[in-house]
């Protein structure tokens, strides 16, 4: 089935069209999600709200504007990033144990071998070194662009401009 039939199926609210949408995307989708919070419960439970907010908001879903799954991708990533910002998360994270920490250290300053389960780790490799850490921080690690300002220790302008450029010059990537 295309995406463009899914749409379709999931717009006239067909029951069978959430399972072939669990079924193409949940790997994928689980993988951002697991890269932000590093925690399967907790990302199980943010992959199960994304196909909620999804199959609910389809009507947002504006062809024009941007491929299916960047919509879908972008509405998972924000959803664990907010529940990494969350009081709730963050209690928790603080009571872990030691052996979670190894992961937690591994995964906090390098892009995670995780994010290749959407095909996009060999796009960004081919980017310039500081589009690399931009779209690190930002995308695959949840920094806001003021908290990205401050570990690169450059304006917030000079962020927010690399950031459009280096998404601009992804999309050139893909779209050839």
């Amino acid at each position: 089935m295309s995406q463009e039939e899914l749409v379709i199926l999931i717009k006239k609210k067909d029951p069978r069209s959430f399972d072939y949408l669990y079924d193409m995307y949940a790997d994928n989708l689980f993988g951002v999600i697991h890269t932000i919070l590093k925690n399967k419960e907790e990302s199980e439970d943010v992959l199960q709200e994304a196909f909620v907010k999804i199959w609910n908001n389809l009507d947002a879903y504006d062809d024009n504007k941007g491929r299916f799954f960047t919509w879908i991708l972008n509405i998972a990533r924000n959803l664990a990033i907010d529940k990494y910002r969350s009081k709730g998360f963050n209690n928790h994270k603080k009571n872990l144990s030691t052996e979670n920490f190894v992961d937690i250290i591994k995964g906090s300053y390098s892009l995670n071998a995780s994010t290749d389960a959407i095909g996009i780790k060999k796009f960004i490799k081919k980017l310039k070194p500081t589009c690399i850490k931009i779209i690190d921080l930002l995308f695959f690690k949840g920094f806001t662009q003021k908290e990205a300002s401050e570990e690169l220790d450059i304006p917030l302008g000079t962020v927010k401009t690399r950031n459009r450029a280096c998404i601009n010059e992804l999309r050139n990537m893909l779209d050839n």
